[in-house]
């Protein structure tokens, strides 16, 4: 089955916010918008709730900005892949849409071919990230017991737990639902894949922090999946309880 791919639009403009979920739509029909906001706290609300693949925001936004919601966004679903929308060419925020992993950086008014374009590299990475995995989670595994299927996707984790992990094209390749996916592997393992790949992360970070001190806490956060060290010491001290280098330290 053709799978689609999942956006949340956060734009606290409503013109610009419906102009430019139009050009979602219009530019490739392999996306589809299942949200839109105007705060940071209602686009968050919604990435709970449907777990998209992609996440568009402004940076300016009213409650929450852009990056406080990514930042939020990236702690809880760290397979999603973020757009940054913003008015404001300030090298400051492109450097934190790079700390967190952006995608890509859009300035407005958006060009309907920088949108495209924005897309297509989203659209071929997600293309290329199932070719791991369609042999894998097929229709005939959807067959299986529940049990069967959570340890299937529970090994496919553990193995590319540094890696891009779309969710929703695994669970689209059984003809699934993400959330019922999710919930299968609740029932088996008491945790969602997301944090389930955190944890990973976190507990090999712990052994190359420990026993490979040739290695630098960048390294590290990059081997484990966080390219950022800023970023990869902030989700390792709220995860772990002290910061990298103090664990490398005792």
């Amino acid at each position: 089955m053709a799978v689609q791919f999942k956006i949340i639009v956060a734009e606290d403009e409503e013109l610009q916010l419906n102009s430019l979920v139009r050009k979602i739509q219009d530019v490739d029909t392999d996306f589809t918008v299942v949200g839109a906001a105007q705060t940071g706290t209602q686009a968050y609300d919604l990435v709970c709730r449907t777990e998209p693949d992609v996440l568009i925001t402004d940076i300016r936004m009213p409650v929450m900005s852009g990056i406080e919601l990514l930042e939020k966004t990236r702690e809880r679903y760290p397979m999603m892949q973020f757009i940054i929308v913003s008015g404001f060419s300030d090298f400051e925020y492109a450097r934190s849409a790079i700390r967190l992993q952006v995608s890509d950086y859009l300035l407005k008014p958006i060009e309907t071919e920088e949108l495209k374009k924005a897309l297509a590299k989203l659209k071929n990475r997600f293309l290329a990230e199932q070719n791991s995995f369609r042999d894998i989670f097929t229709p005939e595994l959807s067959r299986q017991t529940p049990e069967q299927i959570a340890a299937a996707l529970k090994e496919y984790l553990r193995k590319n737990y540094a890696q891009d992990i779309n969710l929703n094209g695994i669970a689209a390749n059984m003809n699934y639902s993400s959330s019922y996916l999710t919930r299968l592997f609740l029932q088996q393992y008491d945790t969602t894949p997301s944090k389930y790949i955190i944890s990973l992360r976190m507990q090999k970070a712990q052994q190359l922090l420990a026993h490979n001190p040739e290695l630098s806490v960048r390294q590290v956060g990059e081997a484990v999946g966080y390219p950022e060290q800023g970023y990869f010491s902030r989700i390792f001290k709220k995860q772990v309880g002290v910061s990298p280098l103090d664990y490398r330290g005792r």
